[in-house]
């Protein structure tokens, strides 16, 4: 008790713990990402229900593995080496996660680009599988988010109930964004395009880091916030253009 009473009288404490927070909710929107449009491709009535779930278990994944910090921490020590490259336990992870968000992202275009494919299946092929394939995608995926996540945390600051609050107020705000979002998503079919090229990229970091390149994220995340504001043009232009036709079909 006194700890924690020593920790909330700290203002060092204090800004590392705001640090953080923003920390994990900027890495908590590639997650999110991910699980809006993997739910989206459910039925209707089941798109809320795994989308709970899917967030849940990234807090309860992340809050066990807060539990093993020293364990996590020992991820990064290298394990194997080849062609003169050593791997760690979370360089494998960070690669099998990327290639998983590339071919996942890219199996995605295809669809969208041929939906023949998905039109030729029978209208009642298994909902239950469906939705137990999404859930098991977004378990692997937030398996993968959650390590880099907690390793950050780890690398921000020494103090865990920092690291708890952190990652508990990261995830919230995922919970609360997460049907705005997957609405928005849905109701903009072009934005489902963009969102998969965010996917593309964010595995391609991912792959990368792995092999150990520093890939600094402020990049990354200035580039979807780019594409983000001129995709935002693009929706902008359409409704008043359609709003002019509309006008213009009245008269």
């Amino acid at each position: 008790m006194e700890y924690l009473l020593q920790l909330a009288a700290s203002p060092t404490a204090w800004i590392a713990l705001a640090t953080l927070v923003v920390m994990e909710v900027v890495l908590g929107i590639d997650n999110l990402i991910f699980i809006s449009i993997l739910t989206n491709k459910l039925p209707q009535q089941h798109r809320a229900k795994a989308r709970r779930i899917g967030i849940g278990m990234a807090l309860f994944l992340r809050l066990a593995l807060l539990s093993t910090v020293a364990f996590i921490v020992q991820l990064t020590e290298p394990v194997i080496e080849l062609m003169g490259q050593s791997f760690s336990w979370k360089d494998m992870i960070l690669i099998a996660g990327g290639l998983f968000l590339v071919w996942k992202a890219t199996t995605e275009i295809h669809h969208s680009m041929v939906p023949e494919a998905e039109e030729s299946k029978p209208a009642n092929s298994g909902v239950t599988i469906g939705f137990a394939a999404a859930i098991g995608q977004i378990l692997l995926l937030d398996m993968v988010f959650s390590i880099d996540s907690i390793i950050t945390a780890v690398g921000m600051t020494e103090h865990l109930p920092i690291m708890i609050i952190a990652v508990v107020a990261s995830v919230l705000v995922m919970l609360l964004a997460a049907e705005p979002l997957a609405k928005f998503i849905n109701d903009n079919p072009t934005v489902v395009m963009l969102a998969l090229g965010f996917l593309i990229m964010i595995g391609m970091t991912l792959i990368a880091e792995g092999f150990g390149a520093h890939v600094p994220k402020g990049y990354v995340y200035a580039a979807m916030a780019f594409s983000a504001a001129i995709e935002s043009l693009n929706i902008l232009a359409r409704r008043v253009r359609q709003k002019r036709q509309a006008a213009e079909a009245d008269v």
